[in-house]
Formats: C-alpha cells, structure tokens, sequence
C-alpha cells in the first residue's frame, strides 16, 4: 500500500479545481492534511459487459452503479434530475445508488483506504482530496477509453471530439507508461474582466483593447469616484497571479506559461512576464484601493455590486456567487484583458478559459465501466445544456449553450469566448503542481500590486522558488507540452 499525504489546497489551487463552483461553497484556505491511503493493491471484482456500437465502454447494464456528488455552489440537481434519469433512461435495469456530501475527502478517502469507493466520484470543494496523489496512488481509472467512445448524443463524433481545446490535457497526468487522462474537468471558467454593463452604458464607457485604452478608461473612472481596478488582497490574490499570467502569454504565446509549468531555468525572467508585471504594478500604483489589501473577495465583489468598483479580474462562476447582491441596475458583463503592448502575440481578443471540477472514475469501485459510463451521459450534449441552464456555468461540452440566453453574465462570457475563436488558451499549472510556488505568488503579486510595483522583484522571487522546486528530488515533477 502506497501513502498519499494529502497537500494543502488553499483557495487558489482550489480555483484550478473547481473553477465554476463558486466560493460561497468553498470556504477559505482548507488546510487538508489527512491521509489517503493506497486503497489496497487488490482488484475489486468488475461488472463488466459485452463492448458494442450501444456499449462503447462494455458495461454490465445490469450492474449497478454508486456516484458522490459535491454538495456546493453548482448544487446537485444536474446530477439527480438530469444526469441521473439520462443514465436510467438508458440502463433501466442498473440501478445508480446517489449520495451528496460538502466532505468528499472525509466520507471518500476512508472507502478509497478500505478498497471499497464509489464507482464516480466528484472531487470538490474545501474538503476535496488530492487528485494528483489519487493518481499516484492508481485510484483513479484511465479515462483513455470513455474520450475514444461515441459521445452519447453527438453522432459521428468521439466524446473527446466534442470538448473545447484543452478540456482533456486538463485532467491529464504523468504517470508510469506516459502521460494518460484520469479526470473530467467538467465545468468550464472564461476568466477575464469582469464590470458593470449598466454602469459603463450610463458613462458613455467602452471595453479597452488596449493598455493605453485601458488607463485613459481607468483615469475617467477615478474621476468620477469610482475605484478603477481591484481584488481581494486577504484572500484573492490569485485572481491577480491570473492577471498577469494572461497577460504574459498574450505578450509571448502561451509558451510563456508552459515554461514556467516545466520549470525551464530562466522562465521567470522572460520579457512577457516581466513587461506584464510591470504594466499591472503601474495599475496597482494608481488605480487601487490600498486598504483592500486586508479585505477579502467577497466584500470586495459587493463594492463592485454597489458601484464603488468598476473593474475586477476573476471567472465566470461570479455572477452565480454573487446572485443575492445584484440589484436591477447592475448587470455582469465581461472583457478580455487589454494588449498590454503593440506587438502582443497574441490579439486583444485572446482569453484564458480553463476546464475544472473534477469528476472521475475510481478503480477502487465495483462497477469502474459503468462510472465512466456516467461520466459519457454528462458530456452528452443535452445533459451539459442542462447543466448549465442549472448552474449557470458552462461546461466542457463544446457548444452545448450556443443561441442560449441564460444569464447576462453568462451570455457575456459565451460571447467572448466565441470572439475568441481559436486564441483560447488553457492557462498555466505549477500552482497546483507545486505548491510553493503557488504560496510564493501569492506574496509576491500583493507586494507587487499594493506595495511598490517592483516587477523586476516579482520576476527574481518567483524564479529563485521555481529553481529550488526543480532541484528538490523530493518533489514530483510534471511537464506539458
């Protein structure tokens, strides 16, 4: 039996995990320190059946199957009012035993310990597990199979054909024998520049492409009283790390980021990092409210509700989050981050969208086939639309909530996403990889934006931890391509 300790999991690398969620669901920094052990090296007895053009992934239907929902920000009636009744529909002679729980490590991890686990599980929340040592510890089944089968209402196509870009390599780690997807990061965050479409329509405000169309604006919104730019320095401050790495790859391509992801010597001190650095400190030096360096995000995103903030960085789980404090003439809308310089390499269009939420199959259940088998029903076109009309949060499901007008928020958010066309990158990764790194910056980009705006020391501190992590044998390593 192989031990797991779990790694801490604050807010940030939450955020990778559970991206739509929503933080009236997370709490604040989780400190997780239990452990998961290896479930045992004996296989469970499989139900398995026949593989047919109706039976892609060879399931039992006569077996049941038992799934654990995450109780939190998206709720759980995607899975027992949608999901679940597809799935029967389906198979209506294997029976899905269903449970809900804020606790998944608490009420999993003994199971997982005891090789005895849920068939599909939805890894979330404060309390959720560390996925990348359930891998390690091969509790997580290979999901190679499931993106290879007929998606289940799109046809002509293979489930892994019908996600957006990036939606596989998300859940996708090392592992002995190369590089293999054991998660589906279900929900789908467009992150970007989030404001008041009201506020900026009484103004006479137009959305920057530009950095100096972004100052001119934030100029003639200080003027009028209104705090330009800001984010939550007790809590939030990842939101800022996103800032400035979307930003560094529209100036350098997301190559920047992957460099940084592989720990590449010298990554940190790349032009684009440090030219978006330097831009986002000269906002944090003129445009910010230094008090809120103490607050945390969701005072910060109430003053934004009130019209006492105009811009903030953040995803798109926050119009749902946020849904008590908007008042009839505040309406959510959102921007892509401005070109920071002339020759960005990429357009001012480009985004950063980010698969998370994690589901899985456990190879620690009874009836591993028919938990990827679910997990086939919930990237199903129709089921993903569901999901979103429930959650008002996108899916991985490439076009499942086209010609939809759900929320304006979410209208928003789809709409720059289609601008965006093929400059949609996923992101970067050390912060869940590496959690030092991930606690460095988070630092690093408060002092950058609250106290002095030193680019320069951001870029020096940030590539001193990233060269300690790469030469720690300790620490297991993980590349992307």
């Amino acid at each position: 039996m192989s031990d797991i300790t779990n790694s801490e999991l604050d807010r940030r690398s939450l955020l990778r995990r559970t991206a739509a969620v929503g933080f009236a669901s997370i709490p604040a920094v989780g400190m997780l320190s239990a452990c998961v052990g290896g479930g045992g090296d004996e296989e469970n007895e499989q139900a398995t059946g026949t593989k047919s053009a109706d039976n892609p992934l060879g399931i039992d239907p006569k077996a049941g199957i038992e799934i654990v929902i995450f109780d939190g920000g998206l709720g759980t009636k995607y899975a027992t009012d949608v999901d679940t009744p597809m799935y029967t529909k389906k198979w209506p002679e294997s029976k899905v035993t269903y449970n809900a729980t804020e606790q998944i490590a608490t009420t999993i991890k003994p199971r997982l310990n005891a090789g005895n686990a849920p068939d599909m599980i939805n890894n979330s929340g404060a309390d959720m597990m560390d996925f990348g040592a359930i891998v390690k510890a091969g509790q997580a089944a290979d999901l190679t199979d499931l993106f290879a089968a007929p998606s289940f209402d799109v046809e002509g196509k293979t489930v892994g054909e019908t996600l957006v870009p990036g939606a596989i390599e998300q859940g996708t780690y090392d592992v002995e024998g190369g590089r293999k997807p054991f998660a589906v990061n279900y929900s789908f965050t467009v992150f970007g520049l989030y404001y008041n479409k009201k506020l900026f329509e009484k103004n006479g405000w137009t959305a920057p492409t530009t950095w100096a169309d972004f100052t001119a604006l934030c100029d003639k919104i200080k003027a009028a009283g209104i705090t330009p730019f800001a984010y939550a320095g007790a809590n939030a401050s990842y939101y800022m790390v996103r800032a400035i790495m979307t930003s560094a790859a529209k100036i350098g391509t997301e190559q920047v980021l992957k460099d940084l992801d592989n720990l590449k010597p010298g990554a940190w001190q790349a032009p684009a990092i440090k030219q978006a650095a330097e831009a986002w400190g000269q906002i944090g030096a003129k445009y910010m409210n230094k008090s809120f360096l103490g607050l945390r995000h969701t005072e910060v995103q109430l003053q934004q509700n009130q019209d006492k903030v105009a811009i903030y960085p953040c995803g798109s789980w926050l119009e749902n989050e946020q849904a008590a404090s908007i008042t009839p003439n505040f309406e959510y809308a959102v921007m892509p981050y401005p070109s920071v310089t002339a020759s960005d390499q990429l357009p001012a269009t480009a985004i950063n969208a980010a698969a998370g939420e994690i589901y899985f199959a456990s190879t620690k259940g009874k009836n591993v086939q028919g938990g990827k088998e679910y997990l086939r029903v919930m990237l199903s076109k129709a089921a993903a639309l569901e999901f979103t009309k429930l959650t008002k949060s996108l899916t991985v499901v490439a076009g499942a909530a086209d010609g939809q007008t759900i929320s304006p928020g979410l209208t928003s958010g789809n709409d720059m996403l289609s601008k965006a066309g093929k400059d949609v990158f996923m992101g970067y990764l050390w912060d869940t990889w590496y959690k030092k790194m991930n606690d460095a910056s988070l630092e690093a980009v408060n002092a950058l934006m609250f106290n002095g705006g030193d680019a320069q020391k951001f870029c020096d501190t940030m590539e001193k931890v990233a060269q300690e992590v790469a030469k720690d044998s300790s620490i297991s390593k993980n590349t992307r391509a």
